[in-house]
């Protein structure tokens, strides 16, 4: 459908009208220019009264063209005087354009402040019958602002909170927000040091802290902010902060309860040290940088300048024991041979059979190295079949060095440089060691050669930095047997996992998964409730496990000590270390609920419905939740897990600050200019280099910046990118497209408020009243399918379905034909003509019937746009209705069946695709004259019929004959469907 006011002066058939009334309405129509609504007069049997209604339509045509010459007035910049919370004062006429400034402008206070979004109950106080529908919304990080991808998050999981809302269930969306103890710790620290020189060590425990919470509330606020321009519907009331007084309290029980149970130990084991966080790591939090052979890579913490070699086999010679032979070994990590304890064989390897139990001498330290056979950790074919172990610094020397009772060495300190035991080395940073030790090496004639490698060096995810494999003594949660429940959920069918390729990982991950890391040596983030029992008069380890104890609060740790070391005298020492930040956000569907206390939202929202979150933090999040969810409630915390996919850009790749590619979504709402994304990377920790890469993306995908979209065009779009695969290459021009498809609605609404009149009240309800058209019907019919079709799209989490079953009945069912149809029916003056004035109230109110029950059905997607035009469509007599966010979403309505009237529209249709076929094909845009033949007599008489609806619909036809015999030999011709031909006047 055209543009309103396009629409209103564009020229069209006119109802059935006897000749005095089509005179009456033409000379009405030139008096009411202001308007433009002038239509064609009635096509008629006779030619002169078609003439005439041709001349009219070319008068007004012209006068369009001429009037479209003239410069138009720019829109006023809109100002927001709603006060916050109100309702919108909708009491001026409706805008002639669709502006999501001002269509999103004060709808979510009210909603807000209306309590819209709080879970509604029954009249006996408890979940209605209809049912219960919850979500726990992933709480993103407080490092900065939300990106693309938590749109993204919004836009499904607010489309069905709000699908089920209108369904009638009780339904929660619970906001909040996550510490992010590594990431909001280290952004924290690096804001510090460039605008103080300062580093937290400075500032000392508690100040630093201050600073973090500091960071939190002005970047929480504007997650906040975010949240409400994407319209979420979230109960604001129950917001939660991982770090507040509920979830910790829980996080605190969870860790106390599972080192009870044996689950939580303390153990010095290899850990994934980063040397630049100073923390240790999960496998988790370490990606694999894949290397195709030799590298120089810059490493985080040396200078820019330095490069180090990676993707090589260093092949070094260790001198046999009191011997001249040598036994040559290859390495990828040369330093760490200053913690070499063993050299590897294999047992069958016929080479290094004369030296089982003999012993190599280190050539920098004074130490003595056996050689021990291993058939598990040595490839007799790899390198040169004998393997350096570094039992405390390498993950599989770790292993063979407990089946041999090797010498565990720490050569690192945690700081990334060489201790004491690494001898002459010592104070060096483990870089600068590995070239220094090749130089030394070649000194003794003992370096042998470098062979190409491609390999895989393990990086930190958060900061970049080289993983250092490191000895520690660190809390560790025993996951098998948590695992084996969470496998077993999905079995039993007791939590559903889609798309089916994330259920496959999920088997995949947890039937491997390793005991988790879960102490990290940081300050921000929730203290780890373990106390060492330091015994007077003792030497104790705080390696061992068995002297330390947990406890609630000291009391209990107390407590707790003394039962264990009855009659002793100790002091307490808590941990320093907090818990990793995924060990707290593990409790999260039950931890807003008030466990572990049995409080009545716990009764009525756990388990919750759903969690939905990308696919990448499967095993990061939800696998956590679901195993700590089963060992702590008994339950499984969700009964279904949705993973959507990882939006990347328009080119494919993966969105990264330093390529300048990461979006904002406030940005794709209002609009931003290139100089103003540039601004933005200043505003961030990006170092200088970075800044200017950056800007060269931005200006190469953004030349003109990023339009004005809106949220409603965003929100729609996203969802429509959903498909169930693993990755979206967002493309902005995209969401630009359903702007103008936001602007279509609002033109179709407009206009239909126009043809309805101010005057106009439907019927009480939406039931078929008898007096249906055949376009009636079919519509009506449209409007069930695509209330079936969205259904149950939304019930399969089809996302791209239900957005398409939308669009299309908008767009090309309701817009391009029923609305199209109608406007000379709706214009038509049925002054004392009963039958005309049935007709035209029929259609009124199938129009609104349509247009109510089609924004319904767009709400979940586009909710301001909707909201908007809902007010303004008004309510049928007893409704009272306040809001569209509690209206009656659309369901399949038998009353609405017509089948036989779809079959018979689609044949007239036929003929109108036909026609607009053929008058291309001849370049004809005006004056086109076409003849219908069909042979079955009743195909003849529907088609006569409904000739109003074959002209309405057919744009430049002039005359339209329905015959039984030839049509003039000078046609263009084609098929219609079965038994009709449409013949074209050349």
């Amino acid at each position: 459908m055209s543009d309103p006011k396009e629409q209103k002066e564009a020229p069209a058939p006119a109802a059935e009208l006897d000749p005095a009334a089509a005179a009456k309405k033409a000379a009405k129509e030139a008096k009411n220019e202001e308007k433009r609504l002038a239509k064609m007069a009635k096509f008629a049997a006779k030619k002169a009264k078609l003439d005439e209604a041709k001349k009219t339509a070319v008068d007004n045509t012209n006068s369009d063209k001429k009037k479209k010459k003239a410069k138009a007035e720019p829109a006023p910049v809109y100002v927001n005087k709603t006060p916050k919370g109100e309702k919108k004062d909708l009491s001026d006429p409706i805008a002639s354009a669709y502006d999501p400034t001002a269509v999103e402008s004060a709808w979510y206070d009210w909603w807000v402040k209306a309590g819209l979004f709080k879970p509604q109950f029954g009249p006996d106080g408890k979940n209605k019958p209809e049912g219960t529908f919850v979500i726990p919304a992933p709480p993103p990080n407080v490092t900065g602002s939300l990106h693309i991808g938590h749109a993204l998050t919004v836009s499904i999981q607010d489309s069905l909170i709000r699908w089920n809302r209108m369904l009638g269930k009780t339904v929660l969306f619970n906001p909040g927000t996550d510490h992010a103890g590594i990431s909001c710790q280290s952004v924290v620290e690096k804001k510090l040091w460039k605008e103080h020189k300062q580093t937290r060590h400075d500032l000392g425990r508690e100040k630093f802290i201050e600073k973090v919470w500091e960071w939190k509330e002005t970047y929480g606020h504007r997650i906040h902010e975010q949240f409400h321009r994407l319209g979420a519907s979230f109960d604001w009331d129950r917001a939660v902060f991982t770090m507040d007084e509920k979830p910790s309290k829980a996080v605190v029980e969870n860790f106390v309860r599972l080192h009870r149970d044996g689950i939580i130990y303390r153990a010095n084991r290899l850990v994934n040290w980063c040397v630049t966080l100073n923390t240790a790591l999960s496998n988790l939090e370490v990606d694999n940088k894949e290397l195709p052979g030799r590298t120089l890579m810059n490493v985080s913490g040396y200078d820019a300048k330095d490069k180090f070699e990676f993707g090589v086999l260093n092949e070094f010679a260790y001198l046999v024991e009191n011997s001249d032979e040598r036994l040559v070994v290859a390495t990828t990590r040369i330093e760490t041979m200053l913690g070499d304890t063993a050299i590897a064989v294999h047992p069958d390897d016929e080479r290094y059979k004369h030296l089982h139990g003999k012993f190599v001498v280190h050539p920098f330290m004074d130490r003595r190295i056996p050689i021990v056979t291993d058939d598990i950790a040595v490839d007799m074919a790899f390198g040169t079949g004998a393997v350096k172990m570094t039992p405390a610094h390498d993950f599989n020397d770790y292993e063979v060095g407990k089946r041999h009772n090797l010498e565990f060495i720490n050569i690192l300190n945690d700081d990334g440089t060489m201790n004491e035991n690494a001898g002459p080395y010592a104070g060096m940073k483990r870089f600068h060691v590995r070239t220094k030790i090749i130089e030394d090496l070649k000194e003794k004639g003992l370096f042998v050669g470098i062979k190409e490698n491609p390999m895989s060096v393990p990086v930190c995810s958060k900061s970049g930095d080289v993983i250092e494999p490191l000895m520690k003594p660190q809390w560790w949660v025993k996951c098998q047997g948590m695992a084996d429940k969470a496998m077993k959920a999905v079995t039993d069918g007791e939590l559903k996992i889609a798309p089916k390729i994330s259920e496959g990982d999920w088997f995949r991950w947890l039937g491997n998964i390793n005991d988790w890391c879960i102490s990290r040596q940081l300050w921000w983030g929730h203290r780890v409730p373990a106390y060492f029992v330091n015994i007077e008069g003792e030497t104790n380890d705080g390696i061992d496990d068995t002297m330390w104890v947990s406890g609630r609060n000291e009391e209990e740790a107390r407590q707790e000590a003394e039962k264990k070391f009855p009659g002793k005298k100790f002091t307490l020492e808590q941990d320093p270390d907090v818990l990793d930040t995924w060990f707290s956000s593990g409790l999260w569907p039950f931890s807003i609920m008030g466990w572990p206390e049995k409080t009545e939202d716990f009764e009525r929202f756990y388990p919750a419905s759903m969690l939905e979150t990308g696919w990448d933090i499967l095993f990061f999040w939800v696998a956590r939740m679901v195993m700590l969810g089963i060992q702590l409630t008994g339950k499984v915390p969700f009964a279904e897990v949705l993973c959507h996919a990882m939006i990347r850009d328009a080119h494919g790749r993966k969105m990264s600050k330093s390529l300048g590619n990461v979006i904002d979504p406030v940005d794709v709402i209002e609009g931003i200019s290139l100089e103003g994304l540039h601004k933005k990377l200043q505003e961030g920790n990006l170092d200088p280099k970075e800044i200017k890469k950056a800007e060269s993306g931005q200006k190469a995908d953004f030349p003109k910046g990023i339009p004005q979209c809106g949220t409603d065009a965003l929100r729609f779009a996203l969802c429509a990118y959903t498909t169930g695969g693993r990755d979206i290459n967002l493309d902005i021009s995209r969401v630009e497209g359903y702007r103008k498809f936001c602007n279509k609605l609002w033109n179709a609404t407009r206009f239909a408020l126009m043809k309805l009149g101010d005057d106009f009240k439907p019927n009480p309800t939406a039931a078929p009243t008898g007096n249906e058209s055949l376009t009636d019907k079919w519509i009506l019919a449209k409007l069930n399918k695509c209330a079936i079709d969205t259904n149950k799209a939304l019930e399969e989490r089809n996302f791209f379905a239900a957005t398409n079953a939308v669009y299309q009945f908008w767009l090309y069912e309701l817009c391009d034909v029923y609305i199209e149809v109608v406007k000379p029916i709706c214009d038509a003056d049925t002054t004392g003509d009963e039958v005309a004035a049935a007709k035209k109230s029929t259609a009124q109110n199938t129009l609104y019937t349509c247009l109510e029950a089609g924004l319904k059905l767009m709400h979940p997607f586009m909710p301001f746009v909707t909201e908007e035009l809902f007010q303004r469509l008004g309510r049928r007599p007893g409704q009272d209705i306040d809001s569209i966010v509690l209206a009656k979403y659309p369901v399949e309505d038998a009353a609405y069946n017509f089948p036989e009237a779809e079959k018979n529209f689609d044949v007239a249709f036929e003929v109108v695709k036909t026609i607009r076929s053929l008058a291309v094909q001849l370049n004809k845009k005006k004056d086109i004259v076409a003849y219908v033949q069909a042979t079955e007599q009743t195909t003849a008489d529907l088609l006569r019929s409904e000739s109003t609806v074959i002209i309405a619909l057919t744009k430049g036809l002039s005359d339209l004959n329905i015959v039984s015999g030839e049509a003039p030999a000078e046609c263009e011709s084609g098929p219609a469907g079965e038994n009709v031909t449409v013949h074209v006047l050349k």
